[in-house]
């Protein structure tokens, strides 16, 4: 009974520690992710470019098939599990889990109803200012891609795409990944809401930048929720809500054109 003499006590075992990312760790990780993303989506576009055999040149081909609503629907569906790869990649090495880094928990209603009040007002803030200013309320994109989706057919896919696998890739990416890693470095919670917020708004390229300054206050919105909450899967129901409303506007604009 070695364990109870004191002069012979039990050896301890020391789990390995669990770590985060830091700045400079997550951001290696993240271009590494943000490249899975891109290559996830960019391979459908391209099958798409092999079929359009009328086309005159390549850069013909090209638009075509990224104007078309089930190339986009598509390519953003298959860039989800390239992320969650990825990210499996990125966080195993931490020893930490992957719902743990990525703050897979649920938040609680008062968070949530917070959550709903902050994006109505805001949403409702930048179609208020687009209105007043005589811009356009939805982008040219969304409503071209919107247009094309219900003559071929494939709303269905458009839904499932902008309104459960972007705010997934994105939310897992940018609130999740990024902002773990930031929150914990030198940049603290401010900076880490900030960056992730510019992080994400960059991922919005087919935007002007009118439209960037939407996405970037809605980006630090869920970062602040981020924090608050400490939940990912409170971003990403709001980011699936608001991808809802804004196709169901686009389809209603589209259709009183």
């Amino acid at each position: 009974m070695d364990s109870l003499n004191p002069e012979n006590p039990p050896i301890e075992t020391v789990s390995n520690p669990r770590r985060v990312w830091k700045f400079w760790g997550t951001v290696s990780w993240g271009l590494f992710v943000f490249a899975a993303m891109l290559i996830g989506q960019v391979v459908v576009v391209l099958l798409f470019v092999l079929e359009q055999k009328e086309a005159t040149s390549i850069m013909d081909a090209i638009r075509v098939a990224a104007s078309k609503g089930s190339t986009i629907s598509l390519s953003v569906i298959t860039g989800l599990p390239a992320v969650l790869l990825a990210l499996w990649i990125a966080i195993r090495p931490t020893g930490t889990s992957f719902a743990d880094y990525l703050g897979l928990r649920w938040a609680s209603w008062k968070d949530f109803l917070i959550g709903i009040v902050g994006l109505v007002v805001l949403v409702m803030g930048w179609d208020l200012l687009s209105r007043t200013t005589g811009r356009v309320v939805a982008p040219n994109f969304m409503i071209g891609v919107v247009t094309s989706a219900q003559a071929e057919g494939m709303l269905g896919m458009l839904f499932v795409a902008f309104c459960v696998a972007a705010p997934i890739s994105e939310e897992f990416f940018a609130r999740g990944f990024l902002y773990r890693g930031w929150s914990e470095s030198f940049l603290k919670v401010p900076g880490a809401i900030v960056l992730s917020a510019l992080v994400w708004t960059a991922l919005h390229l087919q935007y002007n930048w009118y439209f960037f300054g939407e996405v970037f206050t809605l980006g630090l919105w869920f970062g602040y929720l981020r924090y608050r909450s400490g939940s990912t899967w409170l971003t990403i129901i709001l980011h699936g809500l608001n991808n809802l409303a804004a196709v169901l506007q686009t389809m209603w604009l589209a259709g009183h054109s």
